[in-house]
């Protein structure tokens, strides 16, 4: 059978939008002499459509828009991701479903079964899981349809697995003879490579072509990476579609012949990748076209800087220089080296006329000085007022500049550098972002070295340096990533780190910090534990206080 794999980006809850997308893919399938027309999950309401599916006019929308679709098709058969209804069911009555179509009807509607309800996914919210799962025969082949997650939990690869049900295993069972999997699966460094060896040894211990297609696009703070993939009965790959863009794959189930393929680059390139494609997805989706960055002179807004002159281009990016009577010389300099290396406009505006005028108000309806960190935080808050300044006044987004490892401890100013539109470092950790500076540099230099090198400081103080108020940032990182993304426990991560008091001071800096987070712009998540949707917990609580 030869099977047409179209990876889409559909806008969630731009159904016309959606369908058109569909129609011009079933289009191009038909003209490749395709048997069948596959697209991702969902891909007809975008993923994840969230409290959209609550709305009962949205439903009705998609279900007419589902029968527009079913009545573009011939003998070539159209299979896509949508919501379907059963009032038959206890509960949402909703579906996460497979619709094919063919001469001119819904022929067969396969709804998910294996509902995730962990990380970034909360579908037990909305939808409910299949009563059974069943085969499809089509053109001499039995089809075996399943959606996204029905697939994760192949006993073969996975030491232990989430649910108790395969339900891909059952439609082996039932004499499937084509796997056909539609997904909407968000990357994060290192998933590529896994879905490639689960999907490998699922075709090749039952014998099996499966045809995987998957979405692309960024959906707020989820990026998916596209990089759809097809395996004959061996568990070769056959087919790899491409990252960070839309693509057309045709696959032949029966003759296609092992390729190959790097399927994941290395950390530093895949990174950067993402957070560019972030970045250039979020401005086209939210229709803005130029983004505002305060420079400091330091590591972080730098990089936030290139992005998006990778992501936007260099004539749609203006920074803002800020100094106050704590910058050094330094971030200045450094700063104006890294606008022309870049090429982009900038603003000079010192903030300490505003700092002292407010000091000045303040020390009278307070009655007394401003304590220190009352006087550092209003500095970064007028920052912020800055920017949002330049933001309201010429159409600009700002680009907030934390990395993860200021995110986790709380070492940013609620309503001052936390102020923007998209936090896209906020996943990446401080001591990571020296890996990728450098992997920018390779050919030549681009970030300044000097920008590279120095200490770490806010610069709202003398001689201020991070390191006064945080453990070095190697061993910061290391902790926060046994805690965050690891899940390790106290005294599995003292066991390692050998230093309670520094491994009690930065989870409780962690957990009191919530609240900022809570707050804090959408963060493009590149890692298996990214701050916000993914990672809920309590700001007000009494675990380790």
């Amino acid at each position: 059978m030869k099977i047409a794999l179209c990876q889409i980006n559909p806008i969630i809850g731009n159904l016309e939008y959606n369908k058109d997308k569909i129609i011009k893919g079933y289009e191009r399938g038909v003209k490749a002499k395709a048997d069948l027309v596959i697209f991702p999950e969902l891909s007809l309401v975008g993923y994840p459509p969230l409290d959209l599916v609550e709305k009962e006019e949205f439903r009705i929308a998609v279900n007419k828009k589902i029968n527009e679709l079913a009545k573009i098709t011939g003998d070539v058969g159209l299979l896509f991701g949508a919501i379907t209804e059963d009032d038959d069911l206890i509960g949402t009555n909703i579906h996460n479903s497979a619709v094919l179509c063919y001469n001119g009807e819904v022929q067969f509607i396969q709804p998910k079964s294996l509902i995730p309800n962990y990380d970034v996914f909360d579908e037990m919210r909305y939808f409910e899981a299949a009563k059974g799962v069943f085969v499809h025969e089509f053109k001499g082949e039995k089809l075996g349809i399943s959606v996204c997650e029905d697939i994760w939990n192949d006993a073969d690869y996975w030491y232990r697995r989430r649910y108790s049900e395969d339900p891909v295993e059952k439609l082996m069972k039932k004499g499937a003879s084509i796997l056909i999997n539609i997904s909407a699966s968000p990357y994060s460094f290192g998933k590529r490579k896994e879905r490639l060896e689960m999907l490998s040894i699922l075709c090749e211990q039952n014998k099996l072509p499966l045809a995987y297609v998957c979405s692309v696009g960024v959906q707020t703070d989820l990026v998916f990476d596209g990089a759809s993939m097809c395996f004959d009965k061996k568990g070769k790959l056959a087919r790899l579609g491409a990252t960070y863009k839309e693509d057309f794959i045709l696959f032949d189930t029966e003759h296609d012949e092992e390729i190959k393929a790097v399927v994941e680059k290395s950390f530093e390139e895949e990174v950067l990748s993402s957070l560019i494609y972030g970045v250039r997805e979020y401005f086209e989706k939210m229709k803005f076209k130029k983004a505002v960055v305060g420079l400091s002179g330091g590591l972080d807004s730098a990089f936030v800087t290139y992005i998006g002159v990778e992501a936007l281009g260099k004539e749609n990016i203006h920074v803002v220089l800020m100094p106050s009577k704590y910058s050094s010389g330094g971030s200045v300099t450094d700063s104006e080296k890294l606008i022309k290396n870049l090429g982009i406009s900038s603003t000079n505006v010192s903030i300490q006329p505003v700092v002292e005028e407010a000091l000045k108000q303040l020390s009278q309806k307070l009655e007394k000085k401003p304590a220190k960190l009352t006087e550092e935080n209003i500095q970064a808050r007028i920052r912020g007022v800055y920017l949002m300044a330049f933001s309201n006044n010429d159409n600009y987004l700002v680009l907030t500049t934390g990395n993860k490892s200021e995110l986790a401890v709380g070492y940013c100013t609620l309503y001052g550098d936390m102020s923007g539109s998209l936090a896209v470092i906020a996943d990446v950790y401080k001591s990571d972002l020296y890996r990728i500076a450098n992997f920018i540099n390779r050919k030549k230099e681009i970030i300044p070295k000097e920008i590279i090198t120095k200490a770490p400081s806010a610069e709202l103080s003398p001689n201020q340096k991070d390191q006064d108020d945080l453990p070095p940032y190697e061993l910061l990182d290391k902790i926060l990533k046994m805690y965050l993304e690891e899940n390790k426990e106290y005294n599995e991560i003292t066991s390692i780190i050998k230093d309670d008091k520094v491994v009690k001071k930065v989870l409780r800096m962690v957990d009191l910090n919530e609240f900022k987070r809570r707050q804090a712009a959408p963060a493009l998540r590149v890692s298996r534990k990214a701050f916000g949707y993914g990672r809920r917990y309590p700001i007000v609580q009494g675990w380790r206080n």
